[in-house]
């Protein structure tokens, strides 16, 4: 079996688990190995969402935002307006890294904070911001900055 046969039969078995009623998203490194495998070999900066029930539970997992080997642009407006269609309650943020070095920006930093304002209008809860470089992940809630 191929390592990308392997990566694929992982997410079959994450997916479900993950979309079963009961599964609660508040273990922040199940969540980072989640999105690892989603990221894995991405060679573009790729910005995903996380949406949430008001327990915690995902409800979908959506690429908001692509870009070029080091940036993408993040549009507020829209991450709101995907938190309202899809119902959530909450949101998990999260982006790749392909330089492999999980540490944040000042520029992501800033994004982030504009985002939970964002949401804050509308009632919706940011619970985390999840940076991914290959192996290696940076939890925005771990290091105080939620």
């Amino acid at each position: 079996m191929s390592e990308d046969e392997i990566i694929d039969q992982a997410l079959t078995i994450l997916e479900r688990r993950l979309h079963k009623p009961d599964y609660v998203m508040s273990n922040p490194e199940a969540v980072a190995d989640y999105l690892k495998l989603h990221y894995g070999g991405l060679e573009y900066e790729s910005f995903r969402v996380m949406f949430l029930n008001n327990q915690n539970g995902l409800i979908s997992l959506k690429e908001m935002f692509r870009g070029t080997v080091n940036a993408a642009t993040i549009y507020p407006r829209e991450v709101v307006k995907a938190s309202l269609a899809f119902n959530a309650a909450a949101v998990i943020l999260s982006h790749n890294h392909p330089s492999g070095d999980p540490t944040p920006s000042q520029a992501d930093k800033q994004i982030t904070h504009h985002l939970v304002d964002a949401l804050k209008l509308v009632d919706v809860r940011v619970l985390d911001h999840i940076v991914v470089g290959g192996n290696e992940s940076y939890s925005f809630a771990d290091h105080g900055l939620m």
